[in-house]
Formats: structure tokens, C-alpha cells, sequence
């Protein structure tokens, strides 16, 4: 199994997550600015040139959730990342959903404007993405009330997956303010899953490349 990624990114991370939680081995395809010959390999795989890309065998997967639950069906052992159960698997999905589109999401918007030229930045739209940042958190602490150690309950999942990025990267760039404690011993707890160790150490060399400036923590 070869995987197109790198470990800064969030999406990469993600799926790095499923890899190192399922102990299932791979082989990373780093790609980087200075990765010309594997680049010019993934975009011939994915003209779109959106991380992570996962080959087997000649078989082509993107999506960071197509991905994991791909690998959750090939390559689980005891651990699922996805539950067996229809009905609770909906909740993880549901989950997942809600770190990409309303954690992830946000959070790039800001990250990718400070990217831009002075003059073609837009701070309607960081206003709202910072807005809806504001919503997730408030969303995601009371989800959490219930003292649930991960997401979808006592079991780490696909949603943890997703959660672990998505809230590294959201708290440097609109920081998970003390009023939503849930929120922030949750977003503690996923930053001491060895799994995630591994991935925010790996990127580590990386950080200078954040765009707004990486906060010396974590």
C-alpha cells in the first residue's frame, strides 16, 4: 500500500491516524516541494492533486473518510474504526461529517487567507469562518457533557480520526476558549493518543510552514 501524503497536512493526518490505530502497514509517498518525480506520479493518479491518495494494487483511493473506512474493511483487527452496528455506525459518519465541514473546513479558510496577498484577502469570509468555529465549539461541548472519553463514545473511531487534525490546527488559528472545557480536555485527550503523537511529532519539522505562524505549544 502506498500513500500520497504529508504529514503537515490535516487531511494527511487523518487517515495516518486509521494507519497507525489499525497497525496496518504502508508505504508514505512524500509528497513535497522538493518530491518533483512523485508529484508528477500523483497528479497522473488524481488530476485534482487534493492529499491523501492511497494505491493497492493498482486500485486508486481518495477521500480521507473513503480511505479509512476502505482500510477499516481490508485491514481491521480487532479494533473497528467504523462500528459493525448500521446504527451506530451513522452516528461516527455523522460525526466525521461534523470535523470536516465545520472544524476543518473554517479552519483552512483561515489558514489558506493568510496565503493571499494583502489585497486579495477576504476577511468577510474569516469573519465567518471564525464564526462558525465559535458554533462547532459551543456544538461540540455540550456533545461532550456527557463525559464520553471519545466522539461517538468510549471507543476511538473514525470520527476521533477527523477530530484530531481539525482541532489541533483550529485551536492555533481561533483558540478553544475556556468556556467550552469539554471541548478543550477533549482536543487534550486526543493530542495524548499515541497515534497522534506520532503524526503532530512527525510534522513537527514542518511547523514554519504554517501559514498564520505556529504557537510555540504543543
Amino acid at each position: 500500500m502506498e500513500l500520497f501524503a504529508h504529514p503537515f497536512s490535516s487531511y494527511c493526518q487523518k487517515v495516518l491516524l486509521a494507519f497507525y490505530e489499525l497497525g496496518t502497514p504502508f508505504t508514505l509517498r512524500l509528497l513535497g516541494p522538493d518530491q518533483a518525480e512523485t508529484a508528477a506520479e500523483f497528479a497522473q493518479l488524481w488530476p485534482l492533486q487534493r492529499m491523501p491518495l492511497l494505491r493497492v494494487q493498482g486500485q486508486v483511493w481518495v477521500e480521507s473518510t473513503v480511505i479509512i473506512e476502505w482500510l477499516d474493511q481490508q485491514h481491521a483487527g480487532p479494533t473497528h474504526l467504523l462500528p459493525r452496528d448500521a446504527q451506530a455506525a451513522l452516528s461516527v459518519r455523522m460525526l466525521d461529517r461534523f470535523f470536516d465541514q465545520y472544524v476543518m473546513t473554517p479552519m483552512q479558510k483561515i489558514v489558506f487567507d493568510c496565503r493571499r496577498a494583502e489585497r486579495q484577502r477576504d476577511p468577510f469570509g474569516v469573519a465567518e469562518a471564525r464564526a462558525l468555529l465559535e458554533r462547532s465549539y459551543a456544538w461540540l461541548d455540550e456533545h461532550l457533557q456527557d463525559g464520553r472519553s471519545w466522539a461517538a463514545g468510549e471507543a476511538f473511531s473514525l470520527a476521533d480520526c477527523a477530530a484530531a487534525p481539525s482541532l489541533f490546527y483550529a485551536d492555533w488559528v481561533h483558540p478553544i476558549a475556556p468556556t467550552w472545557p469539554h471541548a478543550r480536555a477533549y482536543r487534550a485527550r486526543l493530542l495524548k493518543r499515541p497515534s497522534m503523537v506520532r503524526c503532530v511529532e512527525d510534522a513537527r519539522p514542518f511547523r514554519a510552514w504554517f501559514p498564520p505562524g505556529a504557537p510555540d505549544r504543543d
